[in-house]
């Protein structure tokens, strides 16, 4: 997610109803186990041998790749049109609850037969294949280890810590030793040098961690110093008796000062890496924002929004937002411009803006300030 969204703040209180949204229930609803790690990294936070995919939450903890033989059939039979297709890129395609990186773990563990014989990823489909998954992928346990990376502690007691997550940090790291470039610098890491002990009921890859922020969104995070703070932690966040908000620059001025969308949110079927409200397998989810600034700028028009989400869908806050034409500004992957182009601020209030580099050039040739931003 792009830097341009943080977490605000996090606060144990209990939520009230907007107005309009008709009487809470005397029950909060429970939260599903994966709305518990909300908000997961786009990098690569999966837990070996989990069956959700790398970028999506791991609050379910089920077995890794395809069920053995014993629980259902992994014999897949090729057709002519999937001619022409790569094994690892067809397997992706027809095992949408298998992520694109343990297909790859897969066939590298030589449990991927292509006519009863070992393939590489790379093999080409002629269409007249049996492909046969012999079993799950085999990963070594994974530990977190101590590191001294700078941490900010908001507040400390002897149960639990708040601490400031700078963005461009993982929560986590997923798969591969210590050796791996990709498990260093964690916000782990920094707890375990910080506090040296931590709850354990994460297990040894998520000691203290109780819920998770986006690899490049900013924000406060609780930390759990033993197991039974941590069962607490739990506890509260599953009856919704912690509020969550975030702070988010957005495209465009918002119709109201504030307003709801409700959409479904479910893994995109074009592109793996994207979540959308027309998805596979989409969930509800439900997210509340309110304009805090309008900002009119050479750049365009943006908005500051304070954001609550009473669900914890994968890139929920993104997804919601682009999908009323206000995408998080610096989020291209859903929507946003890569590049900003300038316009003075007359040019904006008279809606001539600039909206091509031609256009661009031209300002510039007639002495406006044309500088571009990516």
């Amino acid at each position: 997610m792009p830097h341009n969204v943080r977490s605000q703040k996090i606060r144990s209180q209990k939520i009230r109803p907007r107005k309009g949204a008709g009487p809470a229930p005397d029950v909060a609803e429970p939260l599903d186990s994966d709305e518990l790690l909300t908000e997961v990294e786009a990098d690569v936070m999966q837990e070996p041998g989990s069956q959700t995919s790398d970028l999506q939450e791991s609050g379910s903890r089920e077995s890794g790749s395809p069920k053995s033989k014993q629980q259902t059939s992994d014999i897949l039979h090729t057709s002519q049109e999937d001619a022409g297709l790569r094994l690892d890129h067809y397997l992706v395609a027809r095992m949408p609850d298998v992520s694109r990186v343990r297909v790859q773990q897969l066939i590298e563990q030589g449990k991927v037969l292509v006519n009863e014989r070992a393939a590489k990823a790379s093999l080409r489909l002629k269409g007249s294949e049996q492909i046969e998954i012999t079993g799950p992928v085999e990963a070594a346990p994974l530990k977190a280890f101590a590191e001294d990376i700078p941490l900010a502690v908001i507040y400390e007691d002897s149960e639990l810590a708040v601490v400031d997550k700078p963005a461009g940090m993982v929560v986590h790291s997923s798969s591969g030793g210590a050796e791996d470039p990709r498990n260093r610098g964690t916000l782990v890491n920094a707890l375990l040098f910080r506090f040296r002990k931590l709850s354990e009921v994460g297990g040894e890859l998520r000691p203290g961690i109780v819920h998770r922020l986006d690899k490049d969104t900013s924000g406060l995070m609780v930390v759990a110093k033993n197991d039974v703070s941590h069962r607490k932690l739990v506890e509260q966040f599953s009856s919704r008796q912690v509020r969550k908000s975030y702070l988010a620059l957005v495209h465009n001025w918002p119709g109201a000062e504030e307003g709801s969308v409700t959409g479904a949110i479910g893994r995109d079927p074009r592109n793996r890496t994207r979540m959308s409200i027309a998805g596979i397998e989409a969930r509800t989810a439900v997210s509340h924002y309110k304009v805090v600034e309008r900002l009119l700028t050479p750049y365009g028009r943006f908005a500051l929004l304070e954001l609550r989400i009473e669900t914890g869908r994968t890139h929920q806050i993104r997804v919601h937002m682009s999908s009323i034409g206000h995408p998080v500004v610096g989020d291209t992957l859903y929507g946003a411009p890569r590049l900003l182009l300038p316009n003075t601020l007359a040019r904006e209030r008279r809606g001539n803006a600039i909206s091509s580099r031609t256009e661009a050039k031209k300002a510039r040739a007639h002495g406006e300030s044309a500088a571009t931003l990516s």
